[in-house]
């Protein structure tokens, strides 16, 4: 059973979480440390306080700009902590409306994993996906980029999971296939279609399962947003489109 109470703060968490991506997304652009204690105006560099750092409400108290040199703040921050937020809500609504939330995992290779929760297990991997796919469509949209750092990190996490699973093959598998057919593209084009970034891409979204030709297009955004579909929904437009088509 789905508790409002539940939404909500998965709601304010995503939020928060979505705060943090905006910072991640800066700084890893910036070269900027991730221990750095303060966020910045990325025009002025005055030090941003408490105040200013309230998802979604600072931007429009603000109008939009920054308090102290009045330059513009980017859409990108209430945008993305919002999209998080709703992300964080569709992974929980899936999750626990999932069959395998009716109770646990039959095995997994890591033990302690069997005394959780499959709703509390599943969600924690859920919601880190849904956060390595939120950095990689912003950054690849806004950049034509998709980092080393990220993309590995989260390949590294998606077979781990499929490890705990006992899908470790199945899973390897995958990201060999998509990240191969994804190179033979790339190959093909000579980069042209699509850039090398969204070859090592397609070792994540394999793992994880689920204009002109000449211009250069942020091919990744579209493959974490078709990821993210995946992830929630894969199994019922499957079967969807097997029953349009009269399969």
């Amino acid at each position: 059973m789905i508790k409002m109470s539940a939404v909500i703060f998965i709601f304010i968490f995503g939020l928060i979480v979505g705060s943090f991506l905006n910072a991640l997304i800066h700084r890893l652009h910036s070269g900027e440390s991730m221990l750095e204690r303060h966020s910045r105006c990325p025009h002025c560099r005055h030090a941003l306080s408490a105040a200013d750092l309230v998802p979604i409400l600072s931007f429009f108290a603000l109008r939009g700009r920054c308090r102290y040199c009045r330059k513009p703040i980017s859409w990108q921050y209430p945008l993305v902590e919002l999209a998080t937020a709703v992300a964080f809500v569709l992974v929980y609504f899936d999750v626990t409306t999932s069959a395998l939330g009716n109770g646990k995992f039959p095995i997994s290779n890591f033990q302690f994993l069997n005394y959780l929760p499959a709703t509390t297990y599943q969600l924690i991997f859920y919601l880190v996906f849904a956060c390595f796919l939120i950095v990689i469509f912003v950054y690849d949209l806004r950049h034509f980029l998709i980092l080393d750092k990220v993309v590995f990190s989260a390949s590294a996490l998606a077979l781990l999971y499929a490890f705990a699973q006992g899908n470790f093959l199945e899973a390897a598998l995958g990201a060999l296939l998509l990240s191969g057919f994804f190179g033979i593209i790339y190959l093909v084009s000579r980069g042209r279609w699509i850039g090398l970034g969204d070859v090592k891409l397609g070792i994540f979204l394999g793992a994880a399962g689920r204009k002109k030709f000449s211009d250069r297009l942020p091919f990744g955004t579209f493959l974490t947003f078709a990821a993210f579909i995946a992830m929630l929904w894969g199994k019922e437009l499957v079967t969807w489109y097997s029953q349009l088509i009269g399969i």
